[in-house]
């Protein structure tokens, strides 16, 4: 998949890999501090904040650290609910093969991992919904590289829950930023 990723990357010009030993998440599509596109907002009919396509940017992670079993990825902005903050992906039991989510792969379940419970209570993707005239949110997007056994997490884990089981179990991590916001 990975290659795919790189490939297709070069096909279009968009975001190359980083390069380098570190362990790196990376978008082929956004460049880290980059600016989401409407398609990439969530979805709700009932919330009118909720204006686009659900489409979940492609993500890709290089230079794991030895010793990863299993992955873990969140994607959280700080800015929601006026400062109490948005969970608006939890997921892990990601096997160590798995190093990269296409396209849209992430905005339904997925047998590469478990959902967990998002703020929205759902276990895939859920892109930004920010109010108008609240300014470009930073959606973090975390990959955190595990030495839990895929599969060994039950589903529906909160973000806080995810982290205490985390806990001195964890090998590295590595995030990036994209914004997104309506006038």
């Amino acid at each position: 998949m990975a290659a795919a990723l790189v490939t297709g990357c070069a096909a279009t010009g968009n975001v190359a890999p980083p390069a380098g030993p570190v362990f790196t998440l990376w978008s082929p599509a956004f460049a880290d501090g980059a600016q989401l596109e409407q398609k990439h907002a969530g979805n709700v009919p009932t919330n009118p904040n909720c204006v686009g396509q659900n489409v979940a940017p492609p993500l890709a992670w290089t230079n794991v650290p030895a010793g990863t079993r299993s992955f873990a990825m969140l994607v959280y902005d700080q800015q929601g609910r006026n400062g109490l903050g948005v969970a608006h992906w939890v997921a892990y039991n990601i096997p160590a093969t798995v190093t990269a989510f296409a396209d849209n792969e992430i905005s339904g379940p997925s047998p590469k991992y478990t959902g967990g419970k998002s703020t929205l209570n759902l276990p895939n993707y859920m892109g930004p919904c920010p109010p108008v005239n609240t300014g470009k949110h930073h959606y973090v997007f975390t990959v955190i590289a595990t030495d839990v056994e895929p599969g060994a997490l039950p589903a529906g884990l909160t973000m806080q829950e995810l982290t205490e089981r985390l806990a001195g179990r964890a090998k590295g991590s590595s995030s990036m930023v994209l914004r997104y916001g309506r006038p």
